[in-house]
């Protein structure tokens, strides 16, 4: 479970989880004044909830007990059923509703549910929880924004001392003529783009080519944790560089490097190893050849 955060709707300070890298809400928080935990339980059940909790489980939790979900469904609306978070996710292996002991303790619930709670609370006090937690969002992605502008002006400043270790050991022995030497400063940049991202400058603009008329490159699109990585590169590399190292000796040890620590850093926060596509919009990974993206 990661950093708890606190939002104030109508005077409530209401908390946020992060858990199994997504958001949840403090249902606990939310019914406060209304009759606390008594008053989660007669939502959960209700009908109409269980159907949607067990919807929800469906769709995101592949290790959800569709048979005992049918179980409660059937049994919901009776008079004398009964629903707890308790029972609800030793019943169904469920993942939407979780337990929290401590400072922050009570009952949460993925912000899907947890909207849903709150608009059977009230819908007036729903719209204002929304409102409220899109504004978090929104400082978030700025800090997010922030870290990343001073990640990217760190690996700016690296590349001065990578393109000075070029200039000091590989130029004075090039063997091209001098009209064509920045082809070594080109050489060695696309040596750490493959060793990072796995392809070279003009392989990202040809699979870019709008924002490559805009004189945008591959590194203006990295996460923070791929920066992080270059960063280092372009230091270790003007190391070997001047140290003499063979350009393959130096491209293997770069590559593996670079898998090993974007894999440490990925494990130390998930949310840094997300792709920038511009000041305010971010995507996995994964989803970037579904955008024709390299």
């Amino acid at each position: 479970m990661g950093k708890n955060k606190v939002i104030k709707v109508q005077n409530i300070d209401i908390t946020i989880s992060q858990i199994n890298d997504s958001d949840y809400i403090c249902l606990t928080d939310l019914a406060k004044g209304k009759e606390g935990e008594d008053h989660i339980r007669n939502w959960m059940r209700n009908r109409n909830t269980v159907e949607f909790i067990g919807l929800w489980e469906q769709m995101n939790n592949p290790n959800f007990k569709g048979v005992e979900f049918d179980t409660f469904k059937k049994q919901s609306g009776l008079n004398a059923f009964n629903m707890t978070p308790k029972k609800w996710v030793e019943g169904t292996n469920a993942i939407g509703v979780v337990s929290k002991s401590g400072r922050y303790g009570g009952t949460y619930a993925h912000k899907d549910i947890a909207f849903e709670f709150a608009s059977w609370l009230s819908p007036l006090f729903k719209l204002y929880l929304i409102k409220e937690f899109q504004r978090l969002k929104e400082v978030e992605t700025n800090e997010y924004n922030l870290e990343w502008d001073i990640t990217r002006v760190l690996t700016k400043i690296n590349y001065t001392e990578h393109t000075d270790a070029i200039k000091d050991v590989i130029i004075p022995e090039s063997t091209f003529s001098a009209d064509k030497q920045w082809l070594e400063y080109a050489e060695e940049a696309d040596l750490l783009n493959v060793a990072l991202f796995g392809y070279t400058a003009s392989q990202w603009k040809q699979h870019n080519p709008t924002l490559a008329l805009k004189n945008k490159n591959a590194r203006d699109y990295a996460s923070i944790n791929e920066l992080i990585v270059l960063s280092r590169l372009e230091t270790m590399n003007s190391i070997l560089i001047r140290q003499k190292y063979d350009r393959t000796v130096r491209f293997n040890y770069l590559k593996k490097v670079a898998s090993e620590q974007l894999g440490k850093l990925k494990k130390i926060d998930l949310t840094k190893s997300i792709k920038r596509l511009n000041k305010s919009t971010y995507i996995d990974a994964k989803e970037e050849k579904n955008n024709k993206s390299i």
